[in-house]
């Protein structure tokens, strides 16, 4: 067969398979449906308003159908970038056994006798082919492995943002895979954070996020103007453990670090709503004319909090402070919660207290010995006393009916990370359980069997929904969240809801891009033959010619091998 030929029929062959597999790979949102819910929570009907972003002729108002929530925040759980730590060779160094064999041959080590050298030196050669061969293989498929995960991640955040246009961006913690890193590696990976994996992403600017008070200024406008739209390329990232690291080793230094590079700890953001009805502009809270109203003007609040240092012991009790002083500013600056029109989003890593058998991650901590601190070392949950920190006091759910707002609370919804494997759950408390406030205690249920009982529509049983976004890691199939917020002006309530958008596991990446190449190669084998033969080249000829010379090889290699074998086993030669 002409070696044009057999090119031609390849490429024909594997083409369809790579542009169906790049087809659905780079569309995977379109495929799957992936939309941000709207207020009828219908995923159809959010998908085909979705569709409406992408027509050749949009609607008005900048291209945005007004059906879509003014609030739509992508979530991204643990993208964890590795690096040289996770390279033997890097740690390992390179051949290192093969070095101490030269320095042995060449008597630059110290033994008692050359049989002692002679020993070490076999010794130093068994681990060269046992290790050293091994640890280069391995570092090299590290190499590539790290690289192209970096851009596996890319595709998820590229696609998804494109697709389904949030308004902002989140990583819930674990940006990087080691708290233990050095500076240097620390800048190496926070590089490829913003130039490879989430390239066209800014940093929030410190003077933006700002630590609670009072006298705030509005970060945001949620409307479709230019100005707005600096949000949707700003990233809110939260710290996580392998980040700073977990209480007891969280050191001021990791922590200007991370601050450094991927932004603040601990802010807070304003987002408002404009109320374009002058009627209802007139119900709004006003000191000067409106001043028993209960309305606020619609906004949306964004708490970003460092939760790593919220339990103790902990290795820095200055950054523990600063923490504990921050979640009492968000406290003190918090509207009343008579009030209507306000949300608040809790964005954090370390989720909070639930018992064994709800989520995968059950409670678990662990401590370093008195003699190292006695910090925290690692723990899976929050304590129930810092959990109670998010809903008593930020969000101001009580069990005592005779509180403020009837312990009814502020609305709001928790979104962190930590547990790769994802949970959806709701915390609440029983109002009509007991006698006194002390015989109420928090509850904690799927989301899922929340509904099923309709207990978030239980009179005496206010509660919160804190949602554990799935890890983006090819591990756990690539997973996006996609949160929406609407507001009910009947109500005067923000409205939410959550859904999933998932790529897969990294395999079916690294399969497309491999079958891609394989048809590049083939176009580019082909061209060239063509190219070869327009010249006068025999290609069939020369190829035919090496083939044979590599059979002949072949047979050779196998008849030298069979006559060795033979001669080892004492059996008489073939032939």
């Amino acid at each position: 067969m002409a070696v044009a030929t057999f090119l031609r029929r390849g490429f024909c062959l594997v083409l369809p398979l790579a542009l169906a597999c790049s087809i659905w790979l780079y569309l995977y949102p379109v495929f799957k449906g992936c939309a941000f819910p709207i207020a009828s929570r219908d995923p159809i009907e959010a998908f085909q308003e979705t569709k409406k972003l992408h027509w050749p002729y949009a609607e008005p108002d900048n291209g945005v159908p007004t059906e879509l929530a003014p609030f739509r925040l992508l979530a991204l759980g643990d993208p964890q970038l590795e690096g040289d730590t996770s390279i033997p060779v890097k740690t390992l160094g390179f051949l290192p056994h093969l070095k101490k064999i030269a320095k042995h041959v060449a008597f630059q080590t110290k033994h008692s006798s050359l049989r002692e050298r002679v020993r070490m030196t076999l010794h130093d050669t068994v681990d060269f082919y046992f290790e050293d061969i091994p640890n280069v293989l391995e570092s090299i498929r590290k190499l590539i492995d790290l690289f192209c995960n970096d851009f596996y991640l890319a595709h998820i955040y590229r696609t998804v943002h494109w697709w389904t246009r949030p308004t902002h961006v989140t990583v819930l913690g674990d940006l990087v895979g080691s708290q233990w890193i050095d500076d240097a590696e620390f800048e190496r990976r926070g590089r490829r954070f913003w130039h490879r994996t989430f390239r066209g992403g800014e940093r929030v600017p410190d003077e933006v996020a700002l630590f609670p008070q009072r006298e705030y200024d509005v970060s945001g406008v949620l409307t479709n103007s230019e100005e707005s739209s600096v949000w949707t390329r700003r990233i809110l990232n939260v710290v996580g453990n392998h980040d700073v690291g977990y209480a007891g080793d969280l050191t001021e230094e990791r922590m200007e670090r991370f601050e450094r590079v991927f932004g603040k700890a601990n802010y807070e953001l304003r987002f408002e709503l404009p109320v374009t009805d002058p009627e209802l502009n007139k119900t709004i809270v006003d000191d000067e004319t409106n001043p028993e109203s209960l309305r606020l003007r619609p906004e949306i609040r964004v708490v970003l909090l460092n939760d790593m240092n919220l339990d103790t012991p902990a290795k820095s009790s200055v950054l523990q402070d600063v923490t504990y002083n921050y979640v009492n500013a968000i406290i003190g600056n918090s509207h009343d919660v008579e009030f209507q029109g306000g949300f608040t989003i809790i964005l954090t890593h370390i989720p909070t207290y639930k018992p064994k058998g709800v989520c995968v991650d059950a409670p678990y901590f662990d401590f370093y010995p008195s003699s190292e601190g006695g910090g925290v070392r690692e723990q899976y949950l929050l304590s129930p006393d810092a959990s109670r920190g998010f809903f008593e006091g930020i969000l101001g759910v009580s069990g005592n009916t005779n509180a403020d707002g009837k312990g009814l609370g502020r609305p709001g919804v928790i979104l962190n990370g930590h547990d790769h494997a994802g949970c959806d759950t709701y915390h609440f408390i029983n109002q009509t359980n007991g006698t006194t406030q002390a015989d109420r205690s928090w509850e904690h249920i799927t989301w899922e069997d929340a509904q099923t009982q309709e207990i978030p529509a239980m009179p005496g049983h206010p509660g919160r929904r804190e949602i554990t976004v799935r890890s983006m890691m090819g591990g756990f199939g690539g997973n996006a969240g996609l949160l929406s917020l609407w507001f009910d002006w009947e109500a005067w309530e923000w409205r939410f809801e959550y859904a999933d958008c998932a790529l897969g596991t990294q395999h079916f990446w690294w399969f497309t891009h491999i079958v891609d190449a394989i048809v590049i190669a083939l176009a580019v084998a082909y061209l060239g033959v063509r190219g070869l033969e327009a010249k006068g080249v025999n290609v069939d000829k020369r190829a035919c010619a090496l083939v044979a010379f590599l059979r002949k090889r072949n047979n050779e290699l196998w008849t030298r091998g069979t006559k060795t074998a033979a001669k080892a086993n004492g059996t008489p030669k073939a032939g």
